[in-house]
């Protein structure tokens, strides 16, 4: 029997509120006001300075999706989440690493339903049955932390319910199979084989990345099974890890707004991601509370 595929109600563009201002005292990644960041030249591997500065930026950032996910409700704006993420991170002295990146005008990311990812926070109220993804990043102390999180509003359809709990366990098996030593490409095999069970597409052309003190460090994760990613992990080697699962057809295009990536077929999506340092016995967590 195959999945259901929502197609009800599709997501479409709705106004977008005006940037919000960060404090003065709070620096800023090197981007903000260009069109791009400056490319990342350095080491994969972090020094145990940099990851102990990624680790307060990550619980940070995992802790602003947490607090932005209380206020998930038929009828809340997106745009009403990003500015509850928005305060959080700045009350605790991060920049939002998405405010100004390459223009993005909002402080996280939300995608709704067939909504991949990269979704701008705007008026569109929150449905009941929507499936929620908060995507979030903070800059402090000159580093990132990266995690995202998929949520229910109000009663999700088994169908949603069962894709979020897969979407977080393809994640866990992606972590837990990273070791030293191993190539880059067991952690989409694995996610890949686990998905498969269940008949999911694996989006492809988003991917997980290297994260230290630049935002995307050139450093690339596939959630797909992809040998020709031969990139031995070593030890010290920060990343993430963000499957993003389908059901139906994993393909996708762009909204006009340049950002907004949507499901070819209109089939619900959700994404789990979270920042990892590579360790000697395996992965920790640096998104984490």
């Amino acid at each position: 029997m195959g999945v259901r595929l929502m197609t009800v109600n599709p997501v479409v563009p709705y106004s977008i509120t005006p940037h919000r201002s960060v404090p003065a005292q709070i620096q800023p990644p090197e981007y903000v006001g260009k069109k791009a960041p400056t490319p990342y030249s350095g080491s994969n591997v972090a020094t145990p300075e940099t990851i102990e500065k990624m680790r307060e930026s990550g619980r940070i950032a995992h802790l602003a999706i947490l607090e932005g996910a209380k206020h998930i409700a038929p009828g809340v704006t997106t745009d009403a989440i990003d500015a509850v993420i928005h305060e959080f991170i700045c009350d605790n002295g991060g920049y939002p690493s998405t405010l100004g990146y390459r223009g993005f005008p909002k402080s996280c990311c939300t995608s709704v339903n067939e909504v991949i990812c990269h979704g701008i926070p705007d008026l569109r109220p929150l449905e009941d049955g929507d499936l929620v993804k908060i995507d979030v990043t903070v800059f402090k102390n000159g580093v990132h932390g990266d995690n995202c999180m998929t949520f229910g509003c109000g009663t999700l359809d088994q169908a949603s319910a069962d894709l979020m709990t897969r979407t977080q366990e393809a994640m866990n098996r992606g972590i837990k199979a990273v070791k030293p030593g191993r190539q880059l490409n067991v952690i989409g095999r694995v996610i890949e084989a686990y998905a498969h069970r269940f008949g999911y597409g694996v989006v492809r052309d988003y991917t997980g990345h290297g994260i230290n003190t630049s935002f995307h460090s050139g450093l690339i994760i596939l959630h797909y099974d992809a040998p020709a990613l031969t990139t031995v992990i070593e030890e010290g080697m920060t990343f993430t890890i963000e499957p993003m699962l389908t059901l139906g057809d994993y393909r996708s295009n762009v909204w006009d707004d340049d950002w907004t990536v949507v499901t070819n077929d209109l089939s619900r999506c959700a994404q789990f991601e979270q920042t990892i340092v590579v360790r000697r016995d395996g992965a920790e967590i640096l998104t984490a509370p």
